[in-house]
């Protein structure tokens, strides 16, 4: 399936899946208000923020309550000031109070990941260099959060296991030795890309010479990675991973690698300070 396509089913699913969690057979506080009563109400961030979800709230929207406009005041990878609206919602108070925390979530999180990425792509700024998410996102997020972050300017590594081989220590040790698992890769399927992980200079050597892609210098110090750079000469594309925050993410980049990739993008965030208030309501 096309990545854009497995996208929208992803939203799609994803929005069935929040209104069951959180509404199940009803929202039994919602009907203390009267069935028709109408509210006008705007979501705001109370901190700096890029915005990230759009589609998402559009969606749980539209299966809860086709009623409900939403009038959008910013787009996904805008960046938005503290006290920013993001959002206007009129239609019956009931449906606008029952969606609000399934939608208010999934805003939060993929904000933040968006938010978390444009910082590092910003301390990136002028060096050249990337920056790329891992795996390690937030169970049943896959998706979403790979295109939050992108929305915040980064990169995506690969989206499972499936679109590229990423050849480490137990392959290796599986395959009989490095050449053996990238001829392998290979012969599997050629128009993927491999990448081959290495923790020394005798495995990078033997990356280069089985024509490894992409290879991932595994916790080099910042010597050992300009040691990697001037012996790949070009050859392969390497990645610097491991021990990346936003202290060591400069220093990493000015060794000459060609990106860096970090779980901190997905697994580590911090949810956005959303709210969502009533402007006004009537029957």
């Amino acid at each position: 399936m096309h990545y854009q396509d497995a996208l929208a089913e992803e939203i799609r699913n994803s929005a069935a899946r929040l209104l069951a969690e959180d509404v199940g057979p009803g929202d039994i506080t919602a009907e203390l208000i009267p069935e028709k009563e109408w509210a006008r109400a705007r979501v705001i961030t109370r901190e700096p923020t890029v915005l990230c979800g759009v589609a998402w709230v559009d969606e749980l929207f539209r299966r809860l309550d086709a009623r409900v406009a939403l009038r959008w005041q910013a787009a996904d990878g805008d960046r938005l000031e503290a006290g920013a609206p993001l959002l206007e919602l009129e239609g019956p108070a009931r449906s606008l109070l029952t969606g609000e925390r399934a939608a208010l979530n999934l805003l939060q999180t993929l904000s933040a990941t968006a938010t978390r990425t444009r910082h590092y792509v910003d301390l990136l700024d002028g060096t050249g260099v990337g920056i790329l998410d891992t795996r390690k996102t937030l169970p049943g997020m896959r998706l979403a959060q790979k295109y939050a972050v992108t929305c915040g300017g980064g990169l995506n590594h690969r989206i499972g296991l499936y679109d590229a081989f990423l050849i480490k220590e137990n392959h290796i040790a599986a395959c009989g030795g490095i050449a053996a698992a990238v001829e392998e890769a290979r012969r599997i399927a050629r128009d993927l890309p491999v990448e081959v992980e290495v923790e020394t200079f005798e495995e990078l050597d033997q990356a280069l010479a089985a024509g490894a892609d992409i290879i991932m210098l595994d916790n080099f110090s910042l010597d050992d990675m300009r040691e990697a750079v001037r012996r790949n000469e070009g050859r392969a594309i390497l990645e610097a991973s491991g021990n990346v925050d936003e202290t060591t993410l400069q220093a990493i980049a000015e060794t000459g690698v060609d990106r860096i990739s970090s779980g901190a993008l997905t697994k580590d965030v911090k949810a956005i300070d959303l709210s969502m208030r009533f402007l006004e309501q009537g029957a």
